[in-house]
């Protein structure tokens, strides 16, 4: 193991594709092959925060309950996506590979660290700020990658909107992070 590790150090492909950062360039190329490949297969443009509204659907249906009755799941095609189930969802597939994906990436680049908690502070401002960005990206139909990113791409005037809003968002969140987290 210790000499393939030596090896990999070595390797100037392996250091372009894994060790160092890709250009932009290639990140938004990327980006966009992805996007025109999941309209061409799914039928609707990229998104990631919805499948986890049918995550949620699934875990309340497997303890026994029912989301018939509630109003997001009430059209046919909601029905349809739950009816299909976890493993036949390509939003499922999409976010357990971005998900694994990014696992792969920093374990190559050996980027992956277990970091001690700095304080309970930080924790509370990761918990706080993972809910209200789930809230966010449900109340607003979607998230970065749904409505800015899909939205622009489809041509749609909210998806700029969005951006304008993101980017305050950012400003005014990184504000009150260093305020009362840091």
């Amino acid at each position: 193991m210790k000499k393939f590790a030596e090896w990999l150090a070595k390797n100037d492909y392996y250091k372009a594709w894994f060790k160092d950062a890709w250009p932009y360039v290639t990140g938004a190329v990327l980006l966009s092959v992805f996007q025109i490949v999941t309209f061409a297969t799914t039928g609707s443009p990229w998104g990631v925060s919805a499948v986890f509204a049918n995550w949620g659907a699934w875990i309340i249906e497997a303890f026994g309950g029912s989301v018939d009755k509630w109003y997001y799941f009430a059209s046919e095609g909601a029905q349809a996506t739950l009816d299909r189930g976890f493993f036949q969802d390509p939003g499922t597939m999409r976010n357990i590979g971005l998900i694994v994906g990014a696992l792969f990436a920093t374990l190559m680049a050996s980027g992956f660290k277990i970091k001690k908690l700095k304080s309970g502070k930080q924790v509370i401002a990761a918990i706080l700020g993972g809910l209200l960005m789930g809230y966010g990206a449900r109340l607003g139909f979607g998230c970065n990658i749904g409505a800015f990113y899909s939205g622009i791409a489809s041509l749609s005037l909210s998806g700029w909107v969005f951006g304008v809003f993101l980017f305050v968002g950012a400003i005014v969140g990184s504000k009150m992070l260093v305020k009362w987290f840091m």
